[in-house]
């Protein structure tokens, strides 16, 4: 794959459920691949099992991440292209890879993505929630100093949140969300993306919680962003520079008016009136 004497590290995307969710260039990596780092080799021996790949192949995860980059490295130095996977999904999103890539920008061996499936991006665009503007925290944190600061932020902040969990850890999970979020933010739990039991559950904290029991499968959940903060955000600015806000976003002026009459709590008339004799209105 490769003609230069070191070799390729490739970042290769594999499905995160259904199986044909593999792109053709995916496939064509791993076939030609000196050396497949997974992250669970019994998992990833299934998906190549199921693409007719044999390969040789080497554990790379959370837990040997250092010692195994160091051996990577060699081996692309040797002139090996090296095909790295995670259990599912893209390499480095909250799964290995991280590190090897780190290592392999010192080194300057090269790096090439094969982009496919990624579980937050799947969920954020199925949720119905803004895409515009979000955040990506992964997992929370399990350390109690650490999760609290993180909740903290979640409750502020005027984006998207995107959060990781495993099934046996949500209802914690939500319990906390439930300590922090205003009442009527919306919240989607997508679970068990692309897989026969693929689910997205809408609704409030509180309605998200009472649909929660007893789920199953790894999942995905998408927090609408802090209204109240975003509107305390926009009144700071001046009318004009709150005005620019919304024409950026390609609003037509009676829309715009209605949103500033709406930020700022006063009858949109009044609004109108600063702007009528305004050329750029």
């Amino acid at each position: 794959m490769n003609e230069n004497q070191e070799g390729t590290l490739y970042l290769v995307a594999t499905p995160i459920g259904n199986l044909d969710d593999i792109t053709l260039r995916a496939i064509k990596v791993l076939k030609e691949a000196d050396l497949i780092a997974a992250e669970d080799t019994r998992h990833t021996l299934k998906l190549l099992n199921h693409l007719e790949i044999s390969k040789p192949m080497i554990s790379y995860h959370r837990h040997n991440e250092e010692l195994r980059s160091e051996h990577l490295i060699k081996e692309l130095k040797e002139g090996k292209n090296i095909a790295l996977v995670s259990d599912a999904g893209t390499p480095g999103i909250s799964d290995p890879g991280e590190e090897i890539v780190k290592e392999c920008i010192k080194e300057n061996i090269k790096i090439i993505p094969v982009p496919g499936a990624c579980a937050f991006v799947n969920a954020l665009i199925t949720s119905g929630i803004s895409t515009k503007e979000f955040c990506f925290y992964g997992f929370l944190p399990l350390n109690k100093k650490n999760r609290k600061e993180k909740l903290e932020e979640i409750r502020d902040i005027n984006k998207t949140v995107i959060l990781y969990e495993a099934p046996h850890k949500i209802k914690n999970t939500l319990e906390d969300l439930r300590k922090v979020l205003n009442k009527d933010r919306k919240v989607v739990l997508a679970r068990e993306i692309t897989k026969i039991h693929e689910e997205f559950i809408r609704g409030n904290i509180e309605e998200i919680i009472e649909e929660s029991e007893n789920l199953k499968g790894e999942m995905v959940l998408i927090i609408e962003e802090n209204h109240k903060e975003k509107e305390n955000e926009l009144c700071n600015l001046s009318i004009e520079e709150h005005y620019k806000y919304y024409q950026e976003q390609g609003l037509e002026k009676k829309e715009i008016i209605k949103k500033i009459a709406k930020d700022r709590n006063v009858n949109k008339n009044e609004i109108y009136k600063l702007f009528i004799n305004k050329e750029e209105v």
